[in-house]
C-alpha cells in the first residue's frame, strides 16, 4: 500500500504527491554597528601596528557594537531590511533561524528574542551554532523545510557581537574580528532553482584549533576562570589557516561537481571574509580569475556567521550579482566546520 493510500490518516505532503520545490533567496539585508575600529586605533591598545595588520590579513578596520547593543539587536536590523527588500510582511515568516557563536545569553535563543522584536508571532525560532559557517549551515536546513514545503517562508540570519569574546589583549587574535549581521528570507520562486547544493562537513578532532575554554558545562563562569581570561576566543592561527585553505577549496570543488559545472560558470566567489591570504589561496587552488572575488574583508574583519551574508548583501545590492547569475559561498569556522553553496540568484 502506498502512503498516500493509508486510510489511518491524512499525510498532509500527500496533496502534493509527495514532490519537493525548489527554494530560493528572495530577500536579503546586513546591518554593521556605526562605530570604526582602526588599525592606527588598535596601535594604542596593544602592541601592533597598521602595517603588520595589512600585511598579514588585509582588514584595515573592523566595526564594534557599543555596550548596549547585542547580537539580537544587529540580528533584528538586519532582519527587518531582508524582510523589506523580499516585499513581505514579518507575520508571513514561518520559521526562523539564528547562526551565531555570541547569543545575547545561553537561553533562551536569539531567534527568539528577534522573533518577538520584529513581530513574528506565527514562526517558530531556534538557533544554530556551526561558528563562521552557520550561515550556509542555516541556508540548507532552510531549505529543507521549504522544499519538503512544511513551510513557505524561512528568515536565516548571520549575526555576531564578537567584539565581546575577543581578548583585546592578545594581537594575534583581536585584530581579526568585528560585529555585524545579515539576514536572507528564503521562499520558493517558480521557475527558479535557487540553492543548487549545499555541501557541509566538519572534523571535531580539530576543536582545539579555535574555541572558547569557558562558560559552558565543562568550565562555568567563576572567579577564577575569569581571572584565567578562559572567556575570550583562542586561535592557533598556522593551523588554522591551513585546514582553511584545504577544507574550503575540497567543499567548493564538490558542490561544483555535483552541478556540472566548472569554475568559469560561477559568477561571483564569496568566499568567508577571514583574511586576504586565505582567500587569495582559496581562490588560486580553484583558479578563479580576481574579479570572480567578492570581498569586503578589509572594512569589516572577520564577523564569523555574519560574514559570508553581509558580503552576499555588499554584491547584490551593488549590482555585482543579478537575477539568474550563478553564486558561489565558502565557508570555514570553528568546530572544524565547512562549507559551500552554490546559488542561482
Amino acid at each position: 500500500m502506498s502512503p498516500a493510500s493509508n486510510p489511518k490518516f491524512k499525510n498532509p505532503r500527500a496533496k502534493f504527491n509527495f514532490q519537493g520545490r525548489t527554494c530560493s533567496i528572495t530577500g536579503v539585508g546586513s546591518y554593521v554597528p556605526s562605530k570604526v575600529l582602526t588599525n592606527s586605533e588598535l596601535e594604542k591598545m596593544v602592541e601592533t601596528s597598521d602595517e603588520w595588520i595589512t600585511t598579514r590579513t588585509g582588514i584595515k578596520e573592523r566595526r564594534i557594537a557599543a555596550k548596549d547593543e547585542f547580537t539580537s539587536d544587529l540580528a533584528t536590523k538586519a532582519a527587518q531590511r531582508a524582510i523589506e527588500a523580499a516585499g513581505i510582511t514579518a507575520d508571513k515568516i514561518d520559521l526562523i533561524i539564528v547562526a551565531t557563536i555570541t547569543p545575547d545569553m545561553p537561553f533562551p535563543s536569539t531567534a527568539c528574542l528577534v522573533q518577538q522584536r520584529i513581530g513574528a508571532h506565527r514562526a517558530a525560532a531556534f538557533d544554530l551554532e556551526a561558528a563562521c559557517s552557520g550561515f550556509i549551515y542555516a541556508l540548507e536546513i532552510a531549505q529543507q523545510f521549504i522544499m519538503s514545503r512544511t513551510y513557505d517562508t524561512v528568515l536565516v540570519i548571520g549575526a555576531e557581537k564578537l567584539s565581546s569574546i575577543v581578548d583585546w589583549e592578545d594581537r594575534n587574535t583581536c585584530v581579526l574580528f568585528g560585529d555585524g549581521a545579515d539576514a536572507a528570507v528564503l521562499q520558493n520562486r517558480p521557475n527558479a532553482h535557487g540553492l543548487l547544493t549545499a555541501v557541509m562537513g566538519a572534523d571535531g578532532q580539530k576543536a582545539d584549533l579555535l574555541f572558547m575554554p569557558g562558560g559552558g558545562s565543562r568550565c562555568p563562569a567563576t572567579t577564577e576562570s575569569v581571572a584565567s581570561r578562559l572567556h575570550y576566543l583562542r586561535m592557533e592561527g598556522k593551523e588554522t589557516f591551513k585546514n582553511a585553505v584545504q577544507a574550503m577549496h575540497t567543499a567548493a570543488t564538490e558542490a561544483m561537481r555535483r552541478c556540472e559545472i566548472d569554475i568559469t560558470r560561477i559568477k561571483c566567489i564569496i568566499p568567508h571574509q577571514a583574511n586576504r591570504r586565505i582567500i587569495d589561496a582559496v581562490g588560486e587552488r580553484l583558479g578563479a580569475k580576481p574579479e570572480q572575488l567578492f570581498v569586503n574583508f578589509h572594512k569589516y574583519g572577520n564577523t564569523s556567521a555574519a560574514s559570508v551574508a553581509i558580503a552576499l548583501d555588499e554584491a547584490v545590492n551593488s549590482g555585482v550579482v543579478r537575477r539568474g547569475d550563478l553564486i558561489l559561498l565558502i565557508v570555514f569556522g570553528a568546530g572544524l566546520t565547512w562549507g559551500a553553496a552554490v546559488i542561482e540568484w
